[in-house]
């Protein structure tokens, strides 16, 4: 009998049976200890699950979470001249990097091996750097591969440092990368050359130090230190002597990011709320050491690209969660809107460096991702990319309504809100999952979402809820939830079913709760903090004990968290958190709860998962477990994404008595 079939027996048993049983639990008889279960090796094999072989239903049919799956889109970037566009997509089951000319051709795939997690060209666009990491594990190596996909050489060979490129210099050879080698802990700043042994460490940091754009034929190199998740302190770096100066350290935390040098070096672009709540497009011209706004919408600029030798520079808005996108010309100075064929969506951008041609990453609720190039000169616009969606029809798919409500203390917030199509206000009402994003600095925006589309085409209404802590609404709402201010978020999910029960769409008694990450922490939360409130909960790489978790997680993390939450050395911050940890409630969940986490998730320990499901199951409550072997923060192998989601469709449709 397995420790899961000891503890059905259990539940099921006589109240002076329970007792008994739950003495020797208590006593260590029964169950190992929780050190024993904090180790690499889980003691329920069938919690561990292997990858799923399962093939889709025919097209057209029922909906058919494998099907949603296999939907899959592409990230990009331009050439330097423009004519050929590398991207990475996962439609070979793991994320590879491939070739496509923009003028038309076949793509090639160039890597085979583990899955690419980021890339860049070399400026001279005759080769491509890609990092991968091993298993998730986000300890990324790097390797430099021809363009023609013939010839690789090791770059940064993968370690147990945590490494972040940065950019390259004018020489087409030389490149600034972060990395943790020192001590494990703290980012240090590399030079080192694409073709030699060269590597000198030019910068000691502290913390998060990081290098971002090399000035075109200088020296100095722009380096961010992390202030909080949403902010930065912006450097000046001599890439020769190691010399650093301060350029942006405001009173108020601000945000600065996107930048891209001038042709000339004369000065960079970049977006930035310093002294705002949203972010704006600005320049930094170096001879004056002045900042000026260029543009400034009551809405956050989020993109940028610069491109055609500078001529052009293209940027786009967040306009109630869809992208907004311009394009100026800097010659003339006539600002270009984006083409009418560019589906609505998120954007991300990249431009050609040499050339006037612009790639536009498009991903919404009917794409999982279509790479578009506009050539902003010729008037030209095709899609270069277009997503699979697996034979699912992109016109069945549901866009989202984003509507405002008001939590308990008068803070107003947003959510998307998923109607499934057959909802006409007659029949009965749909059940509804609540989302939770990650972050907490991060945004439900109407993007592609395999579980959300399939939710709806089962007649399961989405709620993707923003609550206070989430960008795109202005500095101030982004930073509600810091500190000591934390337990106003988990709030915010019960004021979200409130808002849901008066809006009467739909069956708010039929609630599940569902996030990733530090969405998975307010599941965890929510089922405690709100017992009765949710039918079950779905709870990916969550966090169950903050003592630990800030304790233990990943360097780049640490930089960010002693300003986003405390210092977890201080007795008074120590004790907070160990009050709001989930793993505390544990006794008052009653409703299933299905946790899904990586093994080598260096972000959230996975014995951040083992704890809370152990101790739910200490509980003789009901915990399904999902612990992969073979996965990081994230599950990005398909195999592993049928078999997780398979599980989350059923688990969701059962508990929220979908038929």
């Amino acid at each position: 009998m397995t420790t899961r079939d000891l503890l059905a027996t259990i539940r099921h048993a006589s109240a002076p049976t329970r007792r008994a049983f739950l003495g020797a639990l208590l006593l260590g008889v029964i169950l190992p200890p929780l050190s024993a279960q904090a180790q690499s090796d889980w003691p329920w094999p069938e919690d561990v699950p292997s990858a799923s072989s399962e093939t889709p239903a025919l097209a057209g049919g029922r909906p058919d979470i494998v099907r949603y799956l296999m939907a899959r889109g592409a990230s990009g970037e331009l050439s330097p001249d423009g004519r050929q566009l590398a991207y990475v997509t996962g439609v070979t089951g793991e994320p590879q990097l491939w070739i496509v000319p923009v003028d038309g051709g076949f793509p090639r795939q160039l890597t085979f091996g583990r899955g690419v997690r980021s890339f860049r060209w070399v400026p001279d666009g005759s080769a491509i750097v890609y990092g991968a990491d091993r298993d998730g594990n986000e300890r990324q190596g790097y390797t430099r591969i021809s363009a023609d996909g013939l010839r690789e050489t090791e770059v940064l060979p993968a370690s147990e440092a945590f490494v972040v490129f940065g950019s390259f210099a004018s020489d087409d050879e030389h490149f600034t990368y972060a990395t943790t080698a020192r001590n494990g802990v703290d980012f240090d700043i590399h030079v080192a050359s694409l073709s030699s042994d060269e590597d000198r460490q030019v910068f000691e940091g502290s913390f998060g130090f990081f290098a971002n754009a090399w000035q075109p034929n200088g020296d100095t190199v722009i380096v961010t230190e992390t202030r909080g998740e949403d902010a930065d302190d912006v450097y000046l770096l001599n890439a020769s002597s190691g010399a650093i100066s301060p350029l942006f350290k405001p009173e108020i935390a601000a945000d600065y990011s996107r930048f891209v040098w001038d042709a000339d070096g004369a000065g960079f672009y970049l977006l930035t709320n310093q002294d705002r709540e949203y972010s704006a497009l600005a320049y930094f011209e170096l001879a004056t050491e002045s900042l000026r706004l260029l543009e400034t919408p009551q809405a956050d600029v989020e993109t940028l690209a610069v491109f055609g030798d500078g001529r052009y520079v293209a940027w786009g808005i967040n306009d109630g969660g869809y992208s907004r996108l311009q394009v100026r010309d800097l010659r003339t100075g006539r600002t270009l809107h984006a083409p009418g064929v560019l589906p609505r969506g998120v954007y991300n951008l990249s431009g050609a460096h040499h050339a006037p041609r612009l790639m536009v990453q498009v991903t919404g609720p009917r794409t999982p991702g279509d790479l578009w190039v506009w050539d902003v000169a010729a008037g030209e616009t095709h899609a270069v990319v277009p997503a699979s969606t697996a034979g699912l029809d992109r016109a069945a798919m549901v866009e989202p309504q984003s509507l405002y409500f008001e939590a308990r203390d008068g803070v107003r917030l947003n959510g998307l809100l998923y109607l499934p199509n057959e909802i006409d206000g007659q029949g009965p009402r749909p059940p509804v999952v609540m989302m939770v994003h990650g972050g907490p600095t991060g945004q439900a925006r109407p993007s592609f979402r395999a579980v959300t589309q399939y939710l709806v085409a089962r007649g399961v209404a989405v709620f993707d809820l923003n609550f206070r802590g989430s960008t795109g609404f202005g500095k101030r709402f982004a930073r509600l939830d810091n500190q000591r201010q934390r337990p106003n978020a988990v709030r915010d999910m019960a004021d979200a079913v409130g808002f849901l029960r008066a809006d009467g769409r739909v069956d708010a008694e039929r609630v599940a709760l569902m996030g990733g990450s530090y969405g998975g922490y307010l599941t965890n939360a929510g089922l405690g903090e709100f017992p009765d409130l949710f039918a079950a909960g779905v709870s990916f790489v969550g966090v169950s004990d903050w003592v630990r978790a800030l304790e233990e997680a990943s360097p780049a993390l640490k930089a960010s968290d002693r300003i986003e939450y405390g210092d977890i050395n201080d007795p008074d911050d120590r004790e907070f958190f160990r009050s709001i940890s989930p793993i505390n409630n544990v006794d008052r969940i009653k409703s299933p709860v299905l946790v899904i986490h990586g093994a080598n998730d260096p972000r959230d320990p996975v014995t951040e998962s083992d704890r809370f499901v152990q101790a739910i199951r200490d509980n003789l409550g009901q915990a399904q477990y999902l612990r992969f072997a073979d996965e990081g923060h994230s599950i990005s192998r398909l195999g592993n994404r049928v078999t997780a989601y398979t599980q989350v469709a059923q688990f969701l449709e059962r508990h929220l008595g979908v038929d």
